[in-house]
């Protein structure tokens, strides 16, 4: 199911559920008692239907539901496409990580049915929806039937109504990165009073740690490298540069292929080796950019990693990636690998990979960013992105060649 049609679903069939499901807990509620989280919770559900990225910036809120919550099973639901990588950081239990099927409406509904019998089967003491203002991850924390649910709520701006049965909500703040809030989401489990106006909240910092990690063997992190410098002999004689000229499901968070043919260009002339990285519908693209650049050095790497896994062991392989805001930018930061990544429609400031190793590139024109949670992403700017065109190639290319200089002075030094 494409996006767009997502969107229809959830603004107008949502608004309506949404409205009657609201009904219902307020007419059931004059008899009841507020729910409460238990001292000692024995499931716990996180909904997170984002893109992969997200699931590497909510690493912090996962390691602090387990340090507040050691004996509870902590369970996730979220798109099938996306479950590779929630299992390669080791998120949860395999046999708690529980999925949906988006690829048509039908079996999307289907897999609503099941696994809300599922868990309501289970017994849930509480979900926690990360979506910011989606009705279906709201209708689903409802459908599960756990007494505690925490959410983010609109409070009282239009057009972003989503119901009033999220019991423990919190206010979205869109001058927060993503990480610190969702860690607020944690924090509201507990409240003894639903949000926004709760004043007992823990003060935090934004972290900077994902507290996640894949672990690879020497070994194998050597037989890769062997095989990348057969598959690619240009790679034993000149240092890998790793780059994602793709936008993914948002095209308009691209840097120009033309900007992109002119840093890759410098980067070979300059005796580095390039890899252009993504899924096999990025192929046409890095083609295009191969011939733009006519250099040997130019690699097309789209396709090429089978898996999350081996595009993180090709990262430890390489010493930069130049990319276009998406997960690889996110996955980069439980690799050595220094990141430099554009941001434009979106912003660093609240969406930017955590850790120091990544630098955010920005243009600072007044529309940007112009995708928010208050427009469901979608831009005005009709694919002209000039936040992205604006920020020119060579300035890029003299900080990436900086960095690598310093990076292969560092290592001579402690060779």
């Amino acid at each position: 199911m494409n996006i767009q049609t997502q969107r229809f679903i959830d603004r107008w069939a949502g608004q309506l559920l949404c409205g009657g499901v609201s009904a219902w807990v307020r007419l059931t509620g004059l008899f009841g008692t507020p729910a409460r989280m238990p001292a000692e919770p024995k499931n716990i559900l996180v909904i997170l239907l984002s893109e992969m990225g997200s699931i590497v910036l909510a690493g912090p809120m996962f390691a602090e539901l387990r340090r507040k919550y050691p004996g509870a099973a902590i369970h996730i639901l979220q798109l099938k496409k996306n479950q590779e990588v929630s299992k390669l950081l080791s998120l949860t239990d395999a046999d708690h990580m529980h999925t949906l099927d988006d690829s048509s409406g039908g079996a999307l509904i289907s897999d609503i049915l099941k696994v809300s019998l599922k868990f309501r089967s289970i017994g849930l003491d509480a979900v926690i929806d990360c979506e910011l203002f989606s009705r279906v991850s709201a209708l689903l924390s409802f459908s599960t039937g756990a007494p505690v649910r925490v959410g983010f709520t609109p409070h009282t701006q239009e057009g972003l109504y989503r119901g009033s049965f999220i019991n423990h909500s919190i206010p979205y703040n869109p001058y927060q990165h993503i990480s610190k809030q969702f860690l607020s989401l944690v924090d509201a489990l507990d409240a003894p009073d639903s949000m926004p106006r709760n004043r007992a909240a823990a003060i935090r910092n934004t972290p900077v740690d994902t507290e996640l990690s894949v672990k690879f063997t020497d070994t194998e992190l050597e037989t890769y490298r062997s095989k990348l410098e057969s598959d690619h002999p240009v790679t034993r004689e000149r240092r890998l540069v790793l780059v994602y000229a793709g936008g993914g499901i948002l095209p308009e968070r691209a840097w120009p292929a033309n900007h992109y043919a002119r840093v890759v260009q410098g980067l070979c002339n300059s005796g580095y080796a390039v890899g252009l990285i993504g899924l096999k519908d990025d192929a046409v693209l890095a083609r295009d950019l191969q011939a733009q650049v006519g250099d040997a050095a130019c690699l097309n790497l789209t396709g090429y990693t089978k898996s999350i896994r081996e595009l993180l062991m090709l990262m430890h392989a390489s010493s930069l990636l130049i990319t276009n805001d998406g997960g690889p930018s996110h996955f980069a930061t439980v690799t050595p690998i220094q990141t430099m990544v554009f941001f434009g429609p979106e912003t660093g400031k609240l969406y930017g990979p955590l850790g120091h190793r990544t630098i955010i590139l920005e243009s600072g024109i007044a529309c940007s960013p112009c995708l928010t949670a208050y427009n469901h992403r979608l831009t005005f700017c009709d694919g002209d992105n000039q936040c992205l065109k604006r920020i020119a190639p060579d300035p890029v290319l003299d900080q990436a060649l900086a960095f690598l200089n310093t990076a292969s002075a560092s290592a001579e030094a402690a060779a």
